[in-house]
C-alpha cells in the first residue's frame, strides 16, 4: 500500500440517499404488479434509512376484484429483493398501504357502459 493512503476501512463509506431507495422500492412495486393497473396511480414509496437498513412504506392503488393479500405479499417480496440487490440494504419492514381500489364496474360506469 502506498504511503499516505488510508487503509480501505478508513476511506469512508458509500451511502445511498433515502430518495434513491424510495425510487427503487416504487419501481419494485410496479414490477411486482406487472405494471400499473388501468386507471390506477403508480406506486409511491417513502423510506427511512438507518445505516444499512431501510424501512419502507409503499402506497398503491389496485384493481378490484383481485387477490389483494397476494398482490401485497408480492410487492413486499419484490421490494425486499430489489432494495437488497441494488442498494445493498436489509429491509426488515415493508408496509403496503392500499389507498384505493378501482373496480371494473366503476371504470365501466365512468365510460357509460353500466345500466
Amino acid at each position: 500500500m502506498p504511503l499516505g493512503r488510508p487503509a480501505p476501512a478508513g476511506r469512508g463509506a458509500t451511502t445511498v440517499a433515502d430518495r434513491v431507495v424510495a425510487k427503487i422500492a416504487a419501481q419494485a412495486a410496479r414490477e411486482a404488479l406487472h405494471g400499473v393497473p388501468e386507471g390506477c396511480a403508480p406506486p409511491h414509496a417513502t423510506v427511512v434509512v438507518h445505516h444499512d437498513t431501510a424501512r419502507v412504506r409503499v402506497t398503491l392503488e389496485l384493481d378490484y376484484p383481485s387477490d389483494i393479500g397476494g398482490r401485497c405479499g408480492a410487492v413486499r417480496r419484490q421490494v425486499v429483493q430489489r432494495v437488497k440487490a441494488l442498494a445493498g440494504m436489509e429491509v426488515p419492514e415493508v408496509a403496503v398501504h392500499v389507498e384505493r381500489l378501482h373496480s371494473a364496474h366503476s371504470r365501466g360506469a365512468a365510460q357509460g357502459r353500466i345500466r
